[in-house]
């Protein structure tokens, strides 16, 4: 044969199957584009040149694996639909006398063509919008922005690579599915596996019970450490539980319609039951993949939208000041205004050298520690407890010792207590009883308990729970705690002063001053004012620290869903396509006996309700039973506030809902015209 033949016929069968291989070369044109674009932000100068770099870098790195994964999954998926379409031609081409071997060699240059254009205009893509990529994510984290363009080429090698070897897996598939099947398959392979399934109670017992059990285990979660491995091992069970339900439940669900006489024998039902019925295992797998692509999408976009917009919300629970100085001692007996006095004036004419107007001050002191709460016992030597989940689930919390004097100046009170008298102030944890006994000795007795105290920001942006005990003498309250040693070389309690303020300046000007006042606390010299460690946080530099973070978070759920709405969208697109030409000839039948056009639209309409809301309503449920779960895991960034993620979690599903019942409605017109397409009406 002529070395051209080949090139010739698998340009021609793709141009002849427009319909369907337009839409995959579009997509893997995009999901081309998304890795060129996130594999640039992941080497930008622009990127590493930002505070925060290496997080957001990680980020990127971990969204470009997740898209190379998915994109080997989803084009393997939606490969079997072109293939399923093609093994007909391939079929009569092996009866007019081509062997198995000529036939690969078309399908190798249908896949090096459709690879070729893919990557040539992915990446042309990928190139052209990597900038304005680039100024969306610094304007998400509110940066400033540098025009400057550029290519770059390891970000177009690393492109290049993993879909070059996605597709040659792709084409070796292809071949093995075309070589090991006979010709008379080949031609009869669009009408194969017609027989009507039956419905598998076992499978569809099996998936119900997985996820079932996965919505236990969301919901039974209280700790957000324990909750990462056991999202992991929830959304696995979802995954197999949907597969299974959907499959084996669709069946049932057709057989239980078919039997419903009143509802089954009607023209606009009729047709579609029946049809759906002899294709539902693998209907259900497609209506399974869609469910789990709009659940994800659900599930990054509203948690991570509702980070990024709720970031003033977190910078303001845990920075009420705008600057927190802490300065931490070796003694109890270090915490005299004699000591103190001296790094409060550093601090103040740092302040006003910089024209800052200090108020809304913030000034106490406190001894830290953390511990295990068994009913009204505290252990403090956490050794017992091993692993960081571990000592979660033992009830660790963090405990703050408060002097009444300073609490009373604080708040302008004129509180009393006792020496084995406290009042409690407890932040995210419950503590039953009006007494509390630490290591099985020293007893306070809780007279009052309070509804507010100011935390520092290391105390309100930990996982764990804490618990304020304001007591009339600090050493005697402390008893032999204050003789924590160490653990493993550590302190075991936090001898802590804190001094925190507003300065009346805008963000810059905040900024600069915690430079200044950082260098000063710096140059206190540690031995004199025997000082154990400093610490300085500005509500300004958190804002950022979070702003990138959040909106790193924020750019990549946005990127991701894109490509998962995109993948949806093609899954249904197909499945309307390939059902399609399945469908003509059940169509043409019921015409020739008196179905008019309008029964036919009907006919549709009632499959589209039928079966392709099943995935949104399922997804919905999902995510309901996540929400729980996903409200814990936003604790690790601070964010407790669960209506808020309630109402953007709603916003977000009815978008989807609205943008999947428009991608429905318009597939099923493709679905009308190709059953209509057949009688030439």
């Amino acid at each position: 044969m002529k070395a051209g033949l080949y090139p010739k016929l698998a340009w021609e069968g793709i141009r002849k199957n427009g319909r369907m291989y337009l839409p995959y070369i579009l997509t893997c044109t995009g999901t081309v584009m998304m890795s060129y674009i996130i594999d640039y932000l992941h080497y930008s100068d622009t990127v590493s040149q930002m505070r925060g770099a290496s997080v957001i870098s990680e980020i990127l790195a971990l969204g470009n694996y997740v898209i190379a994964f998915f994109s080997c999954l989803f084009l393997f998926y939606t490969n079997s639909f072109l293939m399923k379409r093609r093994k007909k031609e391939f079929g009569l081409y092996n009866i007019l006398g081509m062997g198995k071997r000529n036939l690969s060699l078309i399908i190798l240059w249908e896949t090096v063509t459709v690879l070729t254009v893919s990557l040539a205009a992915g990446l042309a893509l990928g190139i052209l919008f990597s900038k304005l990529a680039e100024l969306i994510l610094l304007n998400i984290i509110d940066l400033g922005i540098n025009y400057s363009f550029g290519i770059s080429w390891h970000a177009v090698a690393d492109v290049a690579v993993i879909f070059t070897v996605i597709f040659a897996l792709l084409l070796i598939n292809s071949v093995r599915q075309v070589r090991f099947t006979s010709a008379i398959n080949l031609l009869k392979s669009e009408n194969l596996g017609e027989k009507p399934p039956k419905a598998n109670i076992f499978l569809g017992l099996l998936g119900i019970a997985l996820i079932a059990w996965a919505y236990y285990i969301a919901l039974r979660i209280t700790n957000p450490i324990t909750a990462i491995p056991a999202f992991f091992v929830a959304v696995l069970m979802v995954i197999a539980g949907t597969y299974f339900m959907m499959i084996a439940g669709s069946v049932m669900i057709c057989r239980l319609l078919q039997k419903i006489k009143r509802f089954y024998y009607r023209p606009n039902h009729f047709v579609s039951v029946s049809s759906m019925a002899f294709r539902m295992k693998r209907n259900g797998a497609g209506l399974a993949s869609i469910c789990i692509l709009m659940t994800m999408v659900l599930v990054m976009i509203s948690s991570t939208s509702t980070l990024y917009f709720g970031i003033e919300n977190i910078i303001s629970l845990n920075y009420p000041r705008e600057i927190y100085a802490g300065i931490s001692m070796m003694n109890l007996g270090d915490l005299d205004d004699e000591t103190l006095s001296p790094i409060r004036e550093l601090i103040d004419s740092a302040s006003l050298s910089r024209g800052a107007d200090i108020n809304n001050v913030v000034e106490y002191r406190c001894a830290a520690f953390s511990g295990a709460l068994t009913d009204s016992t505290v252990e403090t030597d956490v050794r017992a407890f091993g692993p960081l989940e571990d000592s979660i689930n033992a009830g660790l919390y963090n405990f703050f010792f408060v002097p009444l004097e300073d609490y009373n100046r604080l708040y302008g009170t004129d509180f009393t207590l006792s020496s084995d008298e406290a009042m409690l102030y407890l932040y995210h944890g419950e503590i039953d009883g009006n007494e509390i006994t630490f290591n099985g000795g020293n007893t306070l007795k809780i007279i009052r308990r309070l509804e507010n105290f100011e935390l520092e920001g290391e105390a309100t942006s930990t996982i764990f729970p804490a618990a304020v005990f304001v007591v009339r003498d600090l050493e005697k309250a402390l008893g032999g705690l204050a003789d924590l040693a160490a653990f493993n070389g550590e302190r075991m309690i936090d001898i802590k002063w804190l001094y925190g303020f507003d300065t009346g300046l805008d963000g810059q000007g905040q900024i600069e001053l915690v430079s200044d006042i950082w260098e000063n606390l710096l140059n206190i010299d540690r031995e004199s004012y025997h000082i154990a460690s400093r610490s300085l946080a500005g509500r300004e530099q958190s804002r950022h620290e979070y702003l990138e973070m959040c909106g790193g978070l924020f750019f990549l759920g946005i990127l991701l869903s894109a490509v998962f709405i995109c993948a949806a969208v093609l899954i249904i697109y197909y499945k309307q396509i390939a059902e399609g030409y399945e469908d003509c000839s059940r169509f043409d039948i019921m015409q020739k006996v008196g179905m008019t056009g309008r029964d036919i639209k009907k006919s549709i309409n009632s499959q589209l309700c039928t079966v392709f809301y099943l995935p949104l309503v399922f997804a919905g449920l999902h995510l309901m039973f996540a929400f729980p779960m996903i409200k814990r895991l936003l604790l690790l960034f601070s964010l407790t506030d669960s209506g808020y993620y309630a109402a953007v979690t709603l916003i977000c599903f009815a978008v989807l809902a609205a943008l999947y019942t428009l991608v429905c409605k318009i597939t099923s017109n493709s679905y009308y015209h190709i059953v209509r397409g057949r009688k030439g009406d």
